[in-house]
């Protein structure tokens, strides 16, 4: 008998202090305070032994990530941090808008700054390190997911949530990439696990505990606005359940949210060198004006029909089950992950990574239904998640659409080489590939730009799609016989049909090619990452 009664279909019942009963060893009640102190050591000891592990895993886990997911990933963080610190990179229409903030990006930036005041700044480790931290942090997420699912149905399924989160090819896809949905992600579960929930003992909460979730969500709004969509009804329900509401609002409420804006307001005054109110700024773009649908739309029910299904891969099943099972037991957490779905279904432009910070939840579904399972049975669904999701998730992170951080680090190499003189033209879909934080060589590069039309004009068409409509035309227009051509040209395969005569006159040959994907998303992207280098340049 293992030490945690796991007997197939047992109800799960909350006992009183939030553990689950049936469990011999949870949910006990010494006779004093002593033994209460000393099942706290103890938790604290073993959630510290823990961490360790979950870190070591993580860390792992942002070591094997080695391709490209969507271009937020470095254009606004690891380009932004490599400006902020070195002098140039590329800041991208969004920062000429005052639509992002300086808080993430600045936590790259102060590693940037460390390696550059100890001389270590090489382009592997300006590549290698922020990943590997934010590996580190996606480890407090998942440490934050086991230690809420053990305050509100007991340690056997928190551990059975925790193994679904690591069993996850979206978490570990994305997880540790330099996504702001990762660290809002991050934010959004450590700040659950200090969030009062109605079904604990004292679910009003201290104002320590009160004041760590305020500031943790208050901070992923500042990372990402958006993640108010979840907070709003939490924080109406936190307020409607305090006993003095005014004593919540003025003492709570205000102090941590104005503290919020105020840190975000002087970070982004120190760094734009004016006062910029990006929270604003971000949700009208976004939401009031929906000029993110410029960048793709997606019909209402995407989230319901792709994007949750996608995200959750195998591991809809067991939700579903769960969610259909135990819904009494979980009303609360399944009603914000379906608010927070439908709200995002209302926006025009859709991705997978904006509903990531739901999938944490979505595991306590997971965890509640394989703790209910049958001994066999839950061996089995953990064979068919770990078999459906292990080889998806490193296919992805080490395979699918890697040709584009490869080629940057020839490009690197080849500047550190030649590094006068250079320069090198993206014929590529806009911000295809990393920047400045990728090649730590201060060269000429230029890309073909994609900013959304302001003044909403009839026929509007951006750089890269006025490329695209006739390529030898462009070409032609922007490098014709008084203009300096560009010492390299990387484009993907599918794009030399369409200029090989301007290569041929030109003298370029290919000097390298790099694998990509097996399967391009659009059009515009092939198999094949290529370079062309100018004869006369070589």
């Amino acid at each position: 008998m293992s030490r945690y009664d796991l007997r197939p279909r047992r109800p799960l019942r909350a006992d009183p202090g939030g553990q689950t009963a049936g469990d011999p060893t949870l949910g006990r009640r010494g006779p004093g305070p002593a033994p209460a102190a000393a099942a706290v050591e103890t938790t604290s000891k073993g959630d510290g032994q823990l961490f360790l592990v979950l870190l070591a895993v993580r860390l792992l886990n942002a070591a094997v990530v080695q391709t490209a997911h969507v271009p937020d990933e470095y254009w606004q963080s690891l380009e932004v941090a490599h400006n902020m610190v070195f002098g140039y990179g590329y800041l991208t229409w969004e920062w000429q808008a005052g639509l992002r903030g300086f808080t993430y990006p600045l936590v790259f930036a102060s590693m940037y700054r460390l390696l550059a005041v100890l001389k270590l700044d090489s382009v592997t480790l300006l590549v290698l390190l922020p990943r590997l931290l934010q590996g580190s942090f996606t480890a407090l997420c998942d440490l934050h997911l086991f230690k809420v699912t053990r305050k509100l149905h007991g340690k056997g399924v928190a551990q059975w949530t925790l193994l679904c989160q690591l069993l996850s090819v979206f978490m570990f896809y994305c997880g540790p990439r330099t996504l702001t949905n990762s660290m809002e992600t991050v934010l959004t579960t450590a700040a659950l696990y200090y969030y009062p929930w109605p079904q604990e003992p004292a679910a009003r909460g201290t104002s320590k505990q009160v004041y760590l979730y305020l500031t943790l969500a208050a901070l992923s709004c500042v990372v990402r606005p958006t993640a108010a969509i979840m907070w709003i009804p939490l924080c109406l329900l936190h307020w409607a359940n305090s006993r003095n509401k005014l004593y919540t609002v003025m003492l709570h409420f205000l102090p941590v949210g104005l503290g919020a804006l105020a840190w975000s307001a002087v970070v982004d005054r120190i760094f734009y060198g004016k006062w910029v109110l990006v929270q604003y700024n971000f949700l009208e773009f976004n939401i009031l004006s929906n000029l993110g649908s410029f960048y793709g739309s997606h019909p209402w029910h995407w989230y319901f029909s792709q994007g949750f299904p996608a995200v959750m891969t195998t591991h809809l099943f067991p939700f579903i089950f769960g969610a259909v099972k135990f819904w009494r037991k979980q009303k609360l957490v399944l009603l914000v992950i379906l608010w927070t779905v439908v709200v995002y279904s209302f926006l025009g432009h859709k991705e997978f990574r904006f509903i990531m910070p739901v999938v944490p939840l979505a595991m306590i579904s997971c965890g509640l239904w394989l703790h209910w399972l049958s001994p066999w049975l839950r061996a089995t669904t953990v064979a068919f998640l770990l078999v459906t999701n292990l080889p998806l998730a490193l296919y992805t992170s080490l395979v699918h659409q890697r040709g584009t951080l490869d080629v940057m680090s020839y490009l690197s190499q080849e500047a550190h080489q030649q590094h006068q003189g250079m320069s090198v033209l993206f014929l590529m879909p806009c911000h295809s590939t990393p920047f400045y934080s990728h090649v730590h060589h201060n060269i000429s590069m230029r890309f073909l730009e994609c900013p959304p039309d302001w003044e909403r004009r009839p026929g509007y068409m951006d750089e890269a799609d006025s490329f695209y409509q006739n390529p030898t035309a462009w070409l032609e227009r922007n490098y014709g016989p008084d203009a300096p051509l560009p010492t390299h040209l990387v484009m993907f395969n599918t794009l030399h049909v369409h200029v090989e005569n301007f290569l041929t006159q030109q003298k370029f040959t290919k000097c390298a090619e790099f694998f990509h994907t097996h399967i391009p998303l659009e059009g515009r992207i092939g198999n094949y990452v290529l370079v062309y280098c100018r004869v006369s340049a070589m």
